[in-house]
């Protein structure tokens, strides 16, 4: 599936008291690797900046005087990303602020436009459950250079999520990675993975060991006050005739 790679700055973080898109980057990426076509786009937000947002991502009103509004860039922004699925870290953040801009304009939302959005905050949540999970974070997790990052702008942020992406898939096709059509047919970068496995090898418990297990079984024996679960797996009843 063709993949965008997307980010977006704002003047605040909610839509829902008149904060706009100010920057929106979409980097493609097709069988895990990026295709080189981007979109990148600056937008006039017809209102202020939050002080506390131009300072993250360092976008002043000034710069944006001459820029675009968001309708005149819309139809490129949407045939962009249709049909796509979105890899965004905190995506209901941008989910939001795009849909918030499409509803102004009587455009499909974007779970009608895209195939699938894939949150890679939720992602190293769900894997690193307790840590520090923000893109900066990961990029040092995973010791991916972010060196030229000074302020969060979105399409340096977008080249960066596309490598941590990447970093937190790469288990899905480690199998498969870099084989091609024909490869030892069945098998995987000239190898044949074909192979018979040897008996498992069963051993026999000790006299000691039987002797601490009935130990074990006694104390739940007293604990339950009758015969514990463990008697009766290893001394079904009888089958009914």
């Amino acid at each position: 599936m063709r993949q965008i790679i997307l980010d977006t700055e704002t003047t605040g973080l909610e839509p829902s008291q008149g904060h706009r898109i100010i920057e929106f980057a979409g980097l493609e990426m097709v069988d895990r690797k990026l295709t080189g076509r981007h979109l990148h786009l600056y937008m006039h937000p017809e209102r202020e900046i939050d002080p506390d947002a131009e300072r993250v991502h360092g976008i002043s009103l000034d710069f944006l005087a001459d820029k675009p509004k968001f309708h005149a860039v819309a139809d490129e922004l949407v045939d962009f990303i249709s049909g796509a699925e979105l890899i965004i870290h905190n995506a209901p953040f941008d989910v939001g602020f795009l849909n918030a801009e499409f509803s102004r304009l009587g455009i499909a939302p974007v779970d009608k436009l895209c195939a699938l959005v894939t949150d890679t905050l939720r992602m190293a949540r769900d894997t690193f459950p307790g840590k520090r999970n923000s893109l900066d974070a990961l990029c040092d997790r995973f010791e991916i250079d972010r060196s030229n990052r000074t302020l969060h702008g979105a399409l340096i942020d977008c080249e960066l999520l596309a490598e941590v992406y990447l970093w937190m898939t790469r288990g899905q096709e480690s199998l498969m990675m870099d084989a091609g059509p024909g490869d030892n047919e069945g098998g995987v970068n000239g190898l044949n993975l074909a192979f018979e496995r040897k008996p498992l090898t069963v051993l026999a418990p000790t006299a000691e060991e039987l002797a601490a297990h009935q130990e074990y079984l006694d104390l739940l024996d007293k604990t339950v006050k009758g015969s514990c679960l463990w008697r009766s797996i290893e001394s079904p009843a009888p089958a009914q005739s």
